[in-house]
């Protein structure tokens, strides 16, 4: 997994997006922000000891299979589209992705995007709450196995949601080094 502060260019959303320079994000600041992230055996995932771990200490008890490619999944184009809106959700997003590559890219608490590139193997937990959207990479193809804690919840609330209790959850549980620093000046 690789990570870079996004310039704000309206070029294709597929595209690597870097700043000149570019400015790389470490995995410690992801950690800051609540995303976490795993290198898993994506060919061998249904006896990856590290996932099965993974899913009993989280509650993960459902999963199912998306393939995203304009060949694969119905609706590509719409769907796509509301992948890369700009949003939150009730629950963690969690994703592992078997084949492909593809972007999440996140809010830092500055308001500025991270572009997270992930590819086979990598596996991200996004916490709930946090403003996030998806994008394939210009190779237009992933396939990415879903996790959830019970049955499958998938709502996104588009922004605004700044006065929706799980954004406010989010801000308080994972802001508090940031609101340090407001609070000094």
């Amino acid at each position: 997994m690789e990570a870079w502060y996004m310039d704000d260019s309206a070029l294709d959303q597929r595209l690597p997006h870097h700043l000149v320079p570019r400015q790389n994000v470490s995995h410690q600041k992801l950690a800051e922000l609540g995303v976490l992230h795993w290198v898993l055996d994506a060919d061998n995932y249904e006896h990856d000891e590290e996932l099965k771990r993974i899913r009993k200490d989280r509650g993960y008890s459902y999963h199912d299979i998306v393939d995203v490619a304009p060949d694969r999944l119905p609706n590509y184009e719409q769907k796509l589209k509301v992948f890369y809106e700009e949003h939150i959700h009730t629950d963690e997003e969690i994703r592992l992705v078997l084949e492909g590559s593809g972007y999440f890219d996140v809010r830092d608490f500055d308001d500025r995007w991270i572009r997270i590139w992930v590819r086979k193997g990598d596996m991200i937990i996004l916490p709930a709450g946090i403003y996030h959207r998806f994008t394939l990479d210009e190779a237009n193809y992933a396939k990415v196995l879903r996790l959830f804690v019970g049955e499958p919840v998938w709502t996104p609330y588009n922004r605004p949601q700044d006065d929706h209790p799980v954004r406010k959850k989010y801000l308080t549980d994972f802001n508090k080094s940031h609101q340090m620093e407001l609070v000094a000046h």
